[in-house]
């Protein structure tokens, strides 16, 4: 049994380090093929692409994680008839630790493609191994330590900002500050850092980036990998939200070859909800990252590709073979036989002055742990009144944070659930001013000391001394990729589809046949998590319809003898 260092889900020890008896290693066996190791070879190195999950056959495998100081932290210890993995070994990515062969090792290699066959071949196993290989993520999470470090402060804009693109992508990463934390200050030494390059961001590989873009961050992780150029997918879902990853679960586990686009992570505005309470099947309620993280994992498991972070900057008719091109902002094309528009929508941003000059640090549109943490023990201002915002406001008063919630109308359940304006009425340290809206921000070197509001029809000006600001206000379709597509828009800028346009023959599908829309991108779509879903599920019925039509049908003479 595989014996672990540190307390990593105690109480789910038998779920995260199963056994397999020698009946189960029998049934696993044809998924894999053998390979032997010498004590003290590498079986895993952390930054680089394993070769899968290991099932170890006899001798025994150390898994340690390191740093940049070359410190080695022992994480765990598989012996025979355990199997060694997590979810980056579902995916094909690169490993988050080393593994060492103690002794001589036999061992059972199962491919990341040959593993999702198994999972789903051999369903009462597979489901061990997925939850296994899920938990084992969601421990490495929970320490805190990663090999992937951010150098610079908690409140620096361009920290927050890779915090969270890495948290959105369930990326296990830790922060340092060199201001109150040794290490910090021996890395800084050790690479010669210039204080005023930060924040730095030190990869598993060695590598080092300064300040970097998302993209440039995610391929030195390994998040995402070049796209084959002679590939043609059966489909190519553009936006992995609610609607985008039901289309690739339902999609994929039908059998069609599936890619999914986002530029930025999965799970969309869902995926910034602190606490969903009125999706069906989860009564105690569920956290948005928690639910679209499952999704996501889901999606992989039966094969989907995801290729996020990766932009689509354009859409336009294809070759004979490929029906469509997605053109990418890093100059790469995704060919496909159709496409699934789930862009969905982002947050407006309102006519505020100065408001450029704070959103690198102090103006959110998402409350997560990153954003509780910089406001622990404050007062901020929210400013939104849908359920995004509410939950956001539960999520941050929950916290301890002092919250003043502004609210352009004039009552609150106008556009928010009844379970969530009962349970902010009931939260002491959440004020709501309805009929309120911002005047003007205040603060210097892009921090903000202070916000004026203006209340009611008096308009009687309010001023607090205010760090952080979250906008929850209405919602602009992400749709300015899709200009001179062809692709026919409604005057908000929402997709039209079905009977809006002329030419659709199907309710989900745009302007331009094999090309559909679903989720809040969609003109008249209901702007609800399990309606983006549902869409999602049922536009796959109508892909299989369309690629059906394209297959060319057998001649008469084909058919002869």
């Amino acid at each position: 049994m595989a014996q672990s260092s540190q307390s990593i889900f105690a109480q789910r020890q038998d779920q995260t380090f199963p056994k397999l008896d020698p009946a189960e290693i029998e049934r696993v066996r044809g998924f894999g093929e053998i390979r032997f190791y010498a004590a003290g070879e590498r079986l895993m190195t952390a930054g680089q692409v394993a070769p899968g999950v290991v099932v170890v056959l006899r001798g025994s495998v150390a898994v340690t994680e390191h740093d940049h100081l070359d410190v080695h932290q022992p994480l765990v210890t598989y012996c025979t008839g355990d199997f060694m993995g997590e979810l980056a070994q579902l995916a094909g990515r690169p490993a988050l630790a080393d593994a060492v062969a103690e002794q001589a090792v036999e061992a059972l290699i199962i491919s990341p493609q040959r593993l999702r066959a198994l999972i789903v071949a051999e369903a009462d196993l597979g489901e061990r191994i997925m939850r296994a290989l899920i938990l084992r993520r969601t421990a490495i999470l929970q320490t805190g330590t990663s090999a992937t470090v951010i150098l610079g402060r908690a409140e620096d804009g361009d920290v927050v900002r890779l915090q969270g693109f890495l948290r959105r992508n369930i990326h296990p990463h830790q922060l340092l500050n060199p201001e109150i934390d040794a290490q910090a200050k021996a890395l800084i030494e050790r690479f010669h850092i210039d204080g005023g390059q930060l924040p730095i961001v030190l990869c598993p590989s060695g590598q080092m980036l300064r300040n970097p873009g998302e993209d440039e961050l995610a391929r030195c992780l390994g998040l995402v990998q070049p796209i084959a150029p002679d590939r043609v997918y059966d489909v190519a879902v553009v936006g992995a939200g609610p609607a985008g990853l039901a289309t690739a679960v339902y999609a994929a586990s039908e059998g069609l070859s599936v890619i999914v686009l986002d530029c930025r992570a999965f799970g969309g505005q869902a995926g910034a909800s602190a606490r969903i309470e009125n999706y069906l099947g989860f009564p105690t309620g569920i956290s948005g990252m928690a639910l679209m993280a499952r999704a996501h994992n889901q999606a992989q498991k039966f094969g989907a590709e995801m290729a996020i972070p990766d932009e689509a900057t354009g859409l336009a008719q294809g070759s004979a073979s490929s029906s469509f091109v997605v053109n990418l902002q890093n100059r790469e094309r995704v060919s496909a036989r159709s496409v699934v528009i789930a862009t969905g929508a982002r947050y407006r941003r309102p006519e505020v002055k100065d408001l450029d000059a704070f959103e690198a640090s102090s103006v959110h549109y998402w409350a997560s742990p990153i954003e509780a943490r910089l406001c622990a023990g404050q007062e901020v201002v929210l400013v939104g009144a849908g359920n995004s915002a509410g939950q956001a406001v539960v999520y941050l008063a929950s916290q301890g944070v002092k919250v003043w919630m502004l609210v352009r109308r004039s009552d609150l359940a106008a556009t928010m659930s009844r379970y969530l304006v009962d349970r902010i009425r009931g939260l002491a340290n959440v004020e709501v001013l309805t009929s309120a809206e911002i005047s003007g921000l205040e603060g210097h070197d892009g921090m903000l000391e202070a916000v004026t509001w203006r209340v009611g029809t008096t308009g009687q000006e309010v001023r607090r001394p205010i760090k952080h600001l979250f906008l929850f206000i209405g919602a602009d379709p992400n749709t300015d990729w899709l200009a001179g597509s062809g692709v026919a828009l409604d005057r908000k800028g929402f997709v039209l589809t079905g009977p809006e346009t002329n030419a659709a023959s199907h309710l989900l599908e745009t302007s331009m046949h094999g090309v559909f829309a679903i989720g809040d991108v969609r003109s008249g779509s209901t702007k609800r998590v399990a309606a983006a879903v549902g869409e999602g599920a049922q536009v796959v019925a109508a892909l299989h319809s369309f690629l059906a039509d394209k297959v060319p049908k057998p001649s008469v003479l084909e058919h002869v003898g």
